[in-house]
């Protein structure tokens, strides 16, 4: 602290022009012109002798140090954040707001907060994303740079809840309980794999045995198609856990995403706050708002 500018700590500051050792010059004829200066008086010395000597050694020492020591100009150092201010490249006014792309297609202000969010602040570490919204049953997936590929209905679990029953995953499908059959809500790193029928899924949390994958039609007292085509999103619970995607949207826009690699899965709460969820969570507009209010 307390550095000037471009100056790196410890550094001794020069005079200009060789300015240092001109100055030392006429320091030294400054001294040769004034004579030694007696620093004992003897008893030759009158007291007036002695005072005059002690006025013309402070004299040349003043000289001296105003000539060899190089004058200051102290620059305004700029003062501390106030406490609570918008801190990080998110405050900086002049950058370009970054917001999430959605081209002509609605969604609701929670979902675009979130992925805002996650353009702003870089969340998704330059992968693309994943963004299901449990309360409207509806998948979005972005590119690296947050724009919207597309979007379609999902399937999710029939519980509503935002957790996973610890170890659920190492149960058998049938000891699961209706009540425990909910599609847990956080940022999840999600990849390519296969479920234990050998069919490739997408793992959102291994761990719990949640996967995206193609709607299986297989008990048609479920009417697990219809369901998805049906404007409402209350019927669009039915999984034990799972995102069932329609088929063709998993084939043409899930599975060669995660082709090129891995990429994030954000899942949002429906029973829990989103910032309850996402600790990190700032809505950009707002923050943007007040980084220029206190810019001006």
């Amino acid at each position: 602290m307390g550095q000037t500018p471009g100056e790196p700590p410890g550094a001794t500051t020069a005079l200009p022009g060789g300015a240092d050792t001109a100055a030392a010059k006429s320091a030294a004829q400054l001294v040769e012109q004034a004579g030694p200066v007696n620093a004992n008086p003897t008893e030759n010395q009158s007291d007036a002798e002695w005072q005059s000597g002690v006025r013309q050694g402070l004299l040349i020492g003043a000289a001296v140090l105003a000539l060899v020591i190089p004058q200051v100009t102290l620059q305004p150092q700029p003062a501390a954040p106030a406490q609570g201010a918008v801190k990080g490249p998110v405050a900086q006014a002049g950058r370009p707001l970054r917001l999430a792309d959605f081209g002509e297609t609605a969604a609701a202000a929670e979902v675009k907060q979130l992925a805002n969010w996650i353009v702003d602040s870089g969340d998704n570490g330059q992968r693309f994303f994943v963004l299901l919204d449990k309360r409207n049953t509806h998948v979005f997936l972005f590119n690296t740079l947050g724009t919207l590929i597309s979007s379609t209905p999902v399937l999710i679990g029939a519980a509503k809840g935002d957790d996973s029953v610890v170890g659920i995953g190492a149960r058998p499908i049938a000891d699961v309980a209706p009540n425990e059959r909910t599609t847990p809500a956080g940022r999840f790193e999600a990849g390519r794999g296969r479920n234990t029928l050998g069919e490739d899924v997408i793992w959102v949390d291994y761990d719990a045995a949640v996967s995206m994958h193609r709607v299986r039609a297989i008990e048609p007292a479920e009417r697990r198609l219809e369901r998805l085509a049906s404007p409402q999103t209350d019927d669009n619970r039915i999984s034990y856990g799972c995102v069932n995607v329609p088929v063709r949207f998993y084939e043409t826009v899930i599975q060669p995403a995660f082709a090129a690699g891995a990429g994030l899965v954000y899942v949002m709460p429906e029973v829990k706050a989103l910032g309850e969820v996402f600790p990190a969570l700032y809505d950009v507009r707002a923050r943007r708002a007040g980084a220029l209010a206190s810019s001006r």
